[in-house]
């Protein structure tokens, strides 16, 4: 197994904590053996634990506050194995052709998770990659194409009360008078932040416009039909709600 450890050990970086819980639960499900011996939210606390417990395996995401993932990979030097956690695909082309270390793209792909989980337990009977020459690629890819940050949260009002939400958690976005309904498992909330403003804030692959008055999350889509009326709507995972998609925007779903 492992030059360090008996049974596997992974430490978990991401900044956004639905996806890092995500992740570990996937991981918890799909490699029981895997032991996770410490998870962070940014930066800082990913070097801090990279030192500390000296994991077999770093989930590491590429974007993240205190230091970027590429920041903490740099600091690697051949301790552990890495899989690169990235939103953009730009940065999951080129850099890791070579298959010395792996990635996901956010959203999170079980069968593409399996994947990369099989290629490092195949891994950890050697070395760990050296990431010298991956990391001047995401270097130069970054420098060349600085990315656009996204809106990751809000703050909505849940009765008297703010909550805050992760854009992950949100299901739909749909205009309502002088509000903007934010529809979750969880229930509903409501901001003034205009749909229009969100479009432009939120990531469009991520949140599909449907509707003039609605934004959905694609990877909330369970599937999409045709009314009585021959309308097109969308029906979503866990919930109820059926939205109804405008007729111009029904391009969207041609490969569903």
């Amino acid at each position: 197994m492992s030059r360090h450890h008996a049974t596997p050990t992974a430490v978990v970086a991401e900044d956004e904590e639905t996806l890092r819980h995500e992740l570990i639960d996937r991981l918890e499900q799909l490699w029981p053996e895997l032991s996770i011996v410490g998870e962070a939210a940014d930066g800082v606390q990913a070097l801090r634990l990279l030192h500390e417990c000296q994991p077999d395996v770093l989930f590491l995401d590429i974007q993240m506050p205190g230091a970027t993932g590429l920041d903490v990979a740099r600091q690697v030097q051949g301790r552990s194995h890495v899989v690169f956690v990235t939103a953009y695909d730009q940065y999951a082309v080129s850099a890791f052709d070579e298959g010395a270390v792996d990635y996901l793209l956010k959203p999170l792909e079980p069968a593409r998770l399996f994947t990369a989980i099989n290629r490092v337990k195949q891994r950890l009977a050697g070395p760990p990659a050296d990431l010298g020459a991956v990391l001047s690629q995401l270097g130069a890819q970054a420098v060349a194409a600085p990315q656009r940050q996204f809106l990751r949260w809000i703050n909505a009002s849940v009765g008297q009360s703010l909550k805050l939400i992760t854009v992950d958690e949100v299901l739909y976005f749909q205009s309502d008078n002088k509000y903007t309904r934010v529809a979750t498992r969880q229930g509903e909330a409501l901001i003034r932040k205009p749909l229009k403003e969100l479009v432009d804030e939120l990531d469009p692959q991520q949140f599909w416009q449907i509707h003039r008055s609605t934004l959905v999350n694609a990877a909330a889509v369970a599937s999409v039909s045709r009314d009585f009326r021959g309308r097109m709507q969308v029906k979503l995972k866990e919930h109820d709600d059926a939205l109804i998609v405008a007729e111009s925007y029904t391009h969207l779903f041609r490969q569903m």
